[in-house]
This record gives structure tokens, sequence and C-alpha cells, in this order.
């Protein structure tokens, strides 16, 4: 079994080939995770449920013959749906008097098209390091948030995703696939 041979790169280091396509891949599968859940995440805040009735349906498929309707609710995405910060947690904020409501207020009617922006950014590789410390940005302030009202739980899983925007900064340098180079 022989070992790869070091051979100098662009910046004269020595460096192993195949190195920099592992690198690249790792790169990419972490931008497009990035980018994905920035972008799913923010769609989420345009979500809402509707309901409608429908007939219900007997073992055969038909409808009941006495006509009984039953609703049936269903996901759907528009404006009117928008909540930056979801219901259950609004009132939490509120109460926080580290979070005042002049500041609360236009970061939860932006929060969802900041994280779609940033997260398209980051999918087509327009300004990568910058959409990348953009999402650290917002993981840092949804962290702050947490933080004051006590949700250990989601603190940790925002750790988790400053840890892989941290790796993706690291390995920025082997972004082959980008829209523009400079940044």
């Amino acid at each position: 079994m022989s070992n790869p041979i070091p051979t100098p790169d662009s910046n004269g280091q020595p460096s192993c080939k195949g190195e920099g396509l592992s690198a690249s891949c790792a790169f990419i599968l972490l931008r497009l995770w990035l980018a994905m859940r920035a972008i799913a995440t923010g769609l989420e805040k345009f979500a809402g449920k509707v309901s409608e009735q429908k007939p219900l349906l007997d073992e055969f498929g038909q409808p009941d013959i006495n006509g009984t309707m039953v609703a049936v609710e269903h996901k759907v995405y528009a404006l009117k749906y928008y909540q930056g910060i979801p219901a259950a947690l609004q009132s939490k904020f509120a109460a926080e008097p580290l979070l005042p409501d002049f500041l609360l207020k236009p970061y939860a009617a932006t929060l969802g098209y900041v994280l779609i922006i940033a997260g398209v950014m980051l999918l087509l590789g327009i300004a990568t390091r910058v959409s990348l410390v953009i999402h650290g940005l917002i993981y840092l302030s949804l962290t702050f948030g947490l933080i004051l009202i006590n949700e250990s739980g989601g603190v940790a899983w925002l750790a988790i995703h400053m840890l892989l925007v941290v790796a993706a900064l690291l390995l920025a340098k082997h972004n082959r696939c980008r829209l523009i180079k400079r940044w």
C-alpha cells in the first residue's frame, strides 16, 4: 500500500492529492445543509393551517350516505400567516426586560425573511463567507433570546448549528462552487 506523495498546493504548502477534493466535498455538504436549514426554517415562519369541510368516507372510499362532513386541516404557506416568533414563546419574550418591545418587534418581523435570504445566498454561493457570518449572527441572536427565557434544550441545538457554521467558515477556502468568488 503506497502513501500519497505530498505535493505543494497554490500556497506552497505540502498537500496530498485528493485532500482538496475531500475538503471541497465536506464544505459543499455543510453549505447545502446550512442553506437548506435556513430556507426551511424561514419558510416555516409563513406556515398556517386551514380547515375545510369534506365528506366522511366509508371503508370503500365513498361519501357517507348520511352526508356527514368532517373538518380536515392542512398546512399552507402565505404572507398572512407570517409569525417570526412562535406564539408559545411570545409571552415569555414579552416578559423579559432585556428584550424590549421596540427591539423584539422588528426582529420578529424580519427573522423569516433574513433566514430565507441568507439561506439562498449560501445555497447559490453568493458572498459565501459573508452569508456564513450572517448565519452565525442569526444563531447567536436566537441563542441569546433562548438563554434569557431559560430554554436550555434550544440553546444546545443552536450550539450545534454554531459549530457547523464555524466548521463551514474554516472550510470556506475549499469552496469550488460559487457564483461570486471574492467573498
